[in-house]
């Protein structure tokens, strides 16, 4: 049997290289560079909640990670260290051994540091802290919108949701179509890059984890403002367009969770500048609505003028 401290010591212990003191104290100490402020993150993903018990736990240490590093991305915040908590049923070497390769492969990509966390027995779920820096005066929120800004997206909805759907038997998927979804639920690309490129143009901005309407109407409510979607502008993958239940396709590319993409708003003018950034960053962005003045919330235009109605906004732990 592995020991709790030898799980910590195996599995998940790294020199630590930027952080003043990493792993193996009562706590880390870390020192934000100068002219930057601290933008920190907390998700928890519970089995059977956030995930199948029997997930690839390669990826699930890739997404357990990826989750966090949206929230970083949507702050236009550089991520620089984590802090990881994971209970576990028992002490299985080979899981630990694939989820914290799946966790260090992402880490790594974007230079960050795991500086400390907790280790315990009991049900499933990986909770963890991301910590990146951003300079103050250029942090993306959830309040800045304005009306007359551009709403954007980064890639698009939908795929996630719909390999859910997939893997509960609701509808058919085969070739490229079903593993681009499996790919976009188990393996999602967090927006980095895009998120510090956007710093000084958009205005505000938020991750897509709970679904479109829902996380967009977080930026209206909390902007105090409305948003209004082009349903023929939004942009659908090939599984969405293509799929026969149009209604399972609409609830996906409207109210699906887990894409991580980035939804955010920038002055009108600044549309060249918008989508050059995104060019730079490598992501292709769409400008789908625009945010109006009037009472917080979203509402889908259709082409003919008539709103689009949706039997939900998104995902919530207790609806």
């Amino acid at each position: 049997m592995i020991s709790e401290f030898e799980i910590i010591r195996r599995y998940f212990t790294r020199r630590a290289r930027t952080a003043l003191l990493g792993v193996g104290d009562d706590g880390a100490l870390i020192r934000p560079r100068a002219g930057t402020t601290l933008a920190v993150s907390t998700d928890m993903l519970l089995a059977g909640r956030h995930f199948f018990p029997d997930a690839d736990p390669e990826k699930l240490g890739h997404k357990a990670l990826a989750v966090n590093l949206s929230d970083l991305a949507a702050m236009g915040a550089e991520p620089r260290w984590a802090l990881l908590a994971i209970a576990l049923p028992r002490a299985n070497g080979k899981w630990l051994a694939a989820f914290s390769k799946g966790f260090f492969r992402l880490a790594r990509r974007f230079g960050i540091e795991l500086i400390g966390g907790d280790t315990t027995r009991g049900p499933l779920a990986i909770t963890i802290t991301a910590i990146g820096e951003v300079p103050a005066k250029l942090a993306l929120r959830r309040d800045a919108a304005r009306a007359g800004d551009d709403v954007w997206l980064s890639g698009a909805t939908g795929e996630a949701a719909l390999a859910l759907a997939y893997l509960k038997g609701r509808v058919k998927l085969g070739g490229r179509a079903r593993e681009a979804c499996l790919h976009r639920l188990h393996a999602p690309e967090p927006r980095v890059n895009l998120g510090r490129a956007l710093r000084g143009l958009a205005r505000s901005a938020i991750d897509v984890s709970d679904g479109l309407l829902a996380d967009l109407g977080h930026i209206a409510k909390a902007s105090r403002v409305a948003a209004e979607v082009r349903w023929e502008d939004l942009p659908r993958a090939e599984a969405i367009a293509s799929c026969q239940n149009k209604a399972l396709a609409k609830e996906c590319l409207l109210a699906g969770g887990d894409d991580y993409e980035l939804v955010f708003t920038a002055p009108r003018s600044r549309r060249s500048e918008v989508e050059a950034a995104a060019r730079k960053a490598g992501v292709s962005v769409t400008a789908v609505g625009e945010i109006v003045a009037g009472k917080p919330g979203v509402r889908v235009r259709a082409a003919g003028g008539g709103t689009i109605s949706a039997r939900r906004a998104g995902f919530d732990h207790f609806a």
